[in-house]
């Protein structure tokens, strides 16, 4: 098989997106030191539309669309995304390729040294996340959760400024941008459960292109791919998408595997939690039995509300 000469890497333009494609593109440059590697930086629709909450624009792959729509046009040969972003089900043709070994996938709580069961009452806490919300407000009804975009500078800057007491983010990217001491407290995965493929990132090409295939091998973590497939195989049975009050977080022991998840209403008042635990070589059908058993508890019910509007 012939090895390429030179390939592109599809990103978003984000400081942390382009520090995650910037770390792919080491590896791969250790693994082919003669191999030309670029990064193509490529605006998705979340970047776009930055004041309106992620959960009122609708729609699947907000941040993944426009790269895979270059992956299959062959602009890029490959894509880095944050998994927490990837949709369900993947446009026919492409896969996720590898899954490399996952940093922190716990929330983090950024404050003014308040620890999150410290914060005074009605306090605001900015969180761009329904998922994060539901479980926020489940633990502290009395806080006043509030929407926050924009990237991780962008976020920081406005706690400075005084606009919240307290701002949620995923302690990956803080770890990986090296922010680990602007972490008040990370949140404890009972206290929010954390997204599905949070921590994580996929890289994804095209199934019939052989040569990137073989290429990215080497940089496969399986215990983070087993996980994150158990992880997004309760979603697909869920059939949810990246922006309702979903969470999913498996761990692997012993090849023996733990999956948590959880179904909120967006108020918070309703939340179906449930684990299951099982060979990792049954990872996925660990998955889809975890959803079938909240969906019997009420989270069909939730999620319908959701969908509809109701």
């Amino acid at each position: 098989m012939t090895r390429p000469r030179k390939i592109s890497i599809g990103t978003r333009s984000s400081p942390l997106a382009l520090f995650q494609a910037g770390h792919i593109k080491e590896r791969i440059e250790r693994l082919q030191p003669d191999l030309e590697v670029r990064l193509v930086k490529i605006k998705t629709t979340g970047d776009k539309i930055t004041d309106v909450p992620l959960a009122k624009v609708g729609g699947k792959g907000l941040f993944v669309k426009e790269i895979e729509e270059a992956l299959l046009d062959g602009r890029v040969d490959l894509a880095v995304h944050s998994m927490k972003d990837v949709p369900a089900v993947l446009p026919p043709g492409l896969h996720l390729a590898v899954i490399p070994e996952r940093e922190d996938p716990r929330d983090a709580l950024i404050s003014r040294g308040v620890r999150f069961g410290e914060l005074p009452q009605g306090s605001v806490v900015g969180t761009s996340s329904l998922r994060r919300q539901a479980q926020l407000r489940l633990l502290r009804p009395d806080l006043k959760i509030e929407p926050l975009r924009g990237n991780l500078d962008t976020r920081l800057r406005k706690l400075e400024g005084g606009a919240f007491a307290a701002i949620i983010l995923a302690a990956a990217g803080l770890r990986r941008l090296g922010l680990t001491d602007r972490i008040t407290e990370y949140l404890d995965p009972e206290v929010s459960l954390p997204a599905i493929g949070q921590g994580a990132l996929g890289l994804e090409c095209r199934r019939d292109d052989g040569p990137i295939n073989e290429l990215l091998a080497p940089l496969d973590h399986p215990d983070t791919h087993w996980c994150v497939k158990a992880e997004r195989a309760f979603l697909t049975r869920l059939e949810g998408g990246c922006q309702v009050p979903i969470a999913g977080y498996a761990r692997l022991e012993n090849d023996r595997l733990t999956l948590e998840g959880l179904v909120a209403s967006v108020s918070g008042d309703r939340v179906v939690r449930e684990g299951l635990s099982g060979p990792v070589s049954e990872a996925e059908s660990l998955g889809v039995r975890l959803a079938e058993e909240l969906l019997t508890r009420g989270a069909g019910k939730i999620l319908d509300e959701i969908y509809r509007g109701t």
